[in-house]
């Protein structure tokens, strides 16, 4: 025994300076090991692939091993001990191997070994090299990867300009994933990934494949594809994924979106399609998720223009908000018709100057968050003019909107108080008025900040009421002081008497628990005077008393010019 040992070691010493000019002359990874003592001598660039230690190991296995694929350890522990035991002369195996990225590439081990007139191997030398094909797999579901699926998008256009074979391109997302990841970990999303990689598996027809792209996404080329097909193909994935699943005990549950384009209407180029693809899917998410999304070019556009509006609205507030600016709306005594107050609006003008409709950006100044720094500039620009004009119409009251981005952050609660007593603003002539949408996200929190804001002497309004998911417990139960009902109630008042039993009831259920009521998108005198004479209403505010202005034209036109407001009605 002692022999053998002797020998395999001077065996491999003897070749070390091949070895040394082999590695400099070869791009594999090479390797040349002493099977008796498990000694190995590695190439530089297996070591820089791979993470390993040192050129010259003393038992390779040791931390080769955790490298391997889980599923494919067995296979190269077995036939790797039987070259050390001398049974076998050939080592020749593929499988998965983690590299220094994390990644797991699949890998060809081929090698020989050298046995002595006893049988035992004394040396053992071969090479590791990438396989090309194999490395279009996904490691973590067993699909083909996004290089795969681009291949076969690009030979589905070839076909498309060789016999004029059109299709389709679905990219499916996940909805909500983040959760997944963020309530359990990442290893039980990893699981997630790979239980809706074989749902989806075993729903597509046999001649479709399903490709892994990067994250949650997956992909799909359909061949001679219609509308039809799509959508059908889509509600049977819809269905399979929204089952609830169970993974070591744990429910999840996860619903998937897509994003699909039809070529050659989409693009003829691999890179136009994907990004369509891409788009559409973001558009399916933004719409409410769970859905498919085909591709136009007009929502496209769209899409593109939102993009650069958010770069633009990031440029806005980091240069102190430029671009944005307060219009005011009248708000009047329903009664006398006299100036009370007025609701502050944001509008913004992009970098040419041109005004950009609030719901457009808006919209994306709460999804980016920009709405909170955003919403403090609003309320102090807001609270400076409010306290400039008190000096011409004493008590006036400004509404100022805040979203629900906003009450989740901390730093507006203290902003609030603080921005009040700087400018010297008495509280209670301030309204904030929050829409019914947000109420419903989270009834104890806005409850609670309600009555944090509320506690400071500032007013809350009800915005939007009847438009959403209102009913009677939201009066009952919310900590506001009016209650806004909007324009939709309002706009046929006059013909549906439903409509008009709706408002006066809630007017007079709101008066008797202590709630004003401001009636908004007031627009005819015959509207003006149903809602204050049988409707009792509080405040008006609306086209027919004034629309949204500027700061200067609204001291021209309602503070100076009171006439303004005495419509003749």
């Amino acid at each position: 025994m002692r022999q053998h040992k002797d020998d395999s070691s001077k065996f491999l010493a003897n070749n070390r300076t091949l070895f040394d000019i082999l590695k400099q002359t070869c791009d594999q990874y090479l390797f040349a090991c002493d099977p008796q003592s498990k000694q190995y001598m590695l190439s530089p660039n297996m070591l820089a692939e791979f993470g390993l230690p040192h050129a010259e190991l003393k038992d390779m296995d040791r931390y080769w091993s955790v490298l391997i694929h889980p599923d494919d350890l067995k296979a190269y522990q077995t036939d790797l001990g039987r070259i050390y035991s001398g049974e076998s002369e050939e080592h020749d195996l593929e499988y998965r191997v983690k590299n220094r990225r994390g990644d797991y590439v699949w890998v060809r081990c081929h090698g020989k070994s050298i046995r002595d007139q006893a049988g035992k191997a004394i040396f053992f030398a071969g090479v590791i090299s990438k396989l090309a094909q194999k490395s279009k797999v996904d490691a973590l579901t067993g699909l083909l990867n996004k290089y795969s699926f681009e291949q076969a998008v690009k030979g589905c256009l070839e076909k498309y300009r060789s016999d004029g074979t059109t299709g389709a391109l679905m990219i499916f997302g996940l909805d909500n994933f983040k959760i997944v990841n963020e309530t359990y970990n990442r290893f039980f999303g990893d699981a997630v990934l790979q239980k809706i990689a074989q749902r989806l598996e075993n729903v597509l027809p046999v001649e479709l494949t399903l490709y892994k792209l990067d994250g949650d996404e997956f992909g799909i080329v359909y061949p001679g594809a219609t509308e039809d097909d799509v959508e059908s193909l889509f509600h049977a994935i819809q269905r399979t994924a929204m089952a609830p699943q169970e993974i070591n005990q744990k429910m999840y549950f996860c619903t998937l979106s897509a994003g699909t384009v039809f070529y050659p209407q989409g693009g003829k180029d691999y890179l136009v399609l994907h990004k369509h693809a891409e788009a559409a899917l973001d558009i399916a998410k933004k719409q409410g998720k769970n859905k498919n999304y085909l591709f136009s070019k007009a929502v496209y556009n769209r899409w593109v223009r939102s993009i650069a509006m958010r770069d633009d609205l990031q440029k806005s507030v980091e240069h102190g908000c430029e671009g944005f600016e307060l219009f005011f709306q009248p708000q009047v005594l329903a009664s006398s018709r006299s100036l009370c107050g007025a609701e502050a609006l944001l509008r913004w003008r992009n970098p040419k100057g041109k005004m950009v409709a609030p719901m457009e950006f808006i919209r994306l100044l709460e999804e980016t968050k920009l709405i909170i720094p955003v919403g403090k500039w609003l309320f102090e620009k807001a609270v400076v003019i409010g306290k400039k004009w008190q000096t011409m119409v004493p008590d006036f009251h400004i509404s100022i909107n805040v979203s629900y981005e906003q009450l989740k952050d901390n730093t507006f609660r203290d902003f609030v108080p603080q921005c009040l007593k700087r400018h010297q603003m008495k509280p209670e002539t301030i309204t904030l008025e929050l829409t019914e949408s947000c109420i419903v996200a989270d009834w104890d929190f806005v409850n609670k900040t309600f009555d944090f804001f509320r506690a400071q002497g500032l007013k809350i309004a009800m915005d939007d009421f009847g438009t959403g998911y209102s009913s009677l417990s939201y009066l009952k139960n919310l900590s506001t002081d009016i209650v806004k009902i909007d324009r939709e109630f309002v706009r046929k008042i006059l013909l549906n008497d439903f409509d008009k039993k709706v408002v006066k009831y809630t007017v007079q259920l709101c008066q008797s628990v202590g709630m004003k009521v401001c009636i908004e998108g007031v627009e005819t005198k015959e509207e003006y005077r149903l809602l204050t004479g049988e409707c009792q209403a509080d405040m008006i505010q609306g086209y027919l008393f004034g629309h949204p202005e500027s700061e200067d034209a609204f001291v021209q036109k309602f503070i100076l010019d009171k006439e303004n407001l005495q419509v003749e009605v």
